[in-house]
């Protein structure tokens, strides 16, 4: 069994309108919201064995958040191409990530990250899938298991949403 976390970044910030999309940093909200997941994360006894990020800031400033209250204690791959990818492109990261790693963590961005849930996982008991079907919020944390033992043979509709943190319920 595989387990695979999937955290959308924190709410960015839109202030200033000349600065690049990739470099555009998270708000007031998201520096909060991000500070809040880490302390859930700790609550929960979260693990990862692995953490694979894209490069972009608001990204960087979600992982520099969640850390003020949760250690990785695992290392952290910043990924040029998750910014900006497709759900195909992430399934062919996901397949690519080591079997070593029971439970890895992929941070990124929407709508890639939307599709790549809504792709591989079925409908759920506890209605989990259904509640982040077309609107997969910032700050979101859904953890997918995955009955195989390999990366490689993730596909779509295979996997089950077992858990979902959503950044805005948290207190």
């Amino acid at each position: 069994m595989k387990l695979l976390a999937v955290l959308r970044h924190a709410k960015s910030s839109w202030d200033d309108a000349a600065l690049d999309d990739f470099n555009r940093p998270l708000n007031e909200r998201g520096w909060k919201d991000a500070r809040r997941m880490g302390r859930e994360l700790k609550h929960r006894g979260m693990h990862f064995d692995l953490v694979l990020a894209s490069a972009a800031a608001r990204v960087r400033e979600t992982i520099d958040g969640v850390q003020e209250h949760f250690d990785f204690a695992a290392p952290i791959q910043f990924e040029q191409r998750l910014y900006g990818a497709s759900e195909q492109e992430l399934l062919s990261l996901v397949r690519a990530l080591p079997d070593t790693a029971h439970a890895a963590l992929l941070v990124g961005h929407n709508p890639g990250l939307e599709q790549l849930l809504a792709e591989l996982t079925l409908d759920d008991e506890d209605g989990l899938r259904h509640r982040i079907a077309g609107k997969y919020p910032t700050g979101a944390l859904a953890v997918v298991e995955f009955p195989g033992p390999r990366w490689a043979d993730v596909s779509p509709a295979t996997g089950k949403i077992v858990e979902l943190i959503l950044a805005k319920e948290l207190d």
